[in-house]
């Protein structure tokens, strides 16, 4: 129990430490050159780049920004739910052609050392995929052990 309890302070705490870490610190990969994930990462910090927030007002939005970026997905989550499972079903399988097509797409404008790299990285994923899956369904599993 004290080990886990630990664990969720210091897991709780990340956030708030890499908020309060400067622009130009290591690790929030100020100044150096990291592709389109450097400028995806600073595209929600746009807005408030210019305003000379505070700590705690960084701490605030940050944690107002990490609630919000689920709620477009628990709202479409709700309104798919009640559609009826023919249509859930066939709207699966239109969203995995159009992934697998863009997979395609992706790996013939790589070479086939990329090809190969990036079938390792999509191989990667699905293993965490699979795994937090599995953590998702025990997870569930111990709440309705615990009703």
């Amino acid at each position: 129990m004290r080990k886990t309890l630990t664990a969720l302070l210091l897991a709780a705490s990340l956030p708030a430490i890499a908020l309060a870490m400067p622009d130009g610190a290591p690790g929030k990969h100020g100044g150096c050159e990291r592709g389109m994930h450097s400028e995806h990462r600073e595209h929600g910090k746009r807005p408030f780049k210019d305003l000379d927030l505070s700590a705690e007002q960084r701490q605030q939005i940050g944690k107002l920004m990490r609630e919000q970026r689920d709620a477009p997905r628990e709202i479409t989550r709700k309104y798919l739910d009640k559609l009826p499972k023919a249509e859930q079903d066939a709207m699966k399988k239109e969203l995995e052609n159009s992934r697998l097509e863009h997979q395609k797409a992706i790996r013939a404008i790589l070479t086939p050392e990329q090809q190969k790299t990036f079938d390792a990285h999509k191989a990667e994923m699905e293993k965490r995929r699979a795994e937090r899956q599995e953590f998702e369904a025990w997870k569930a599993e111990k709440a309705k052990k615990a009703e």
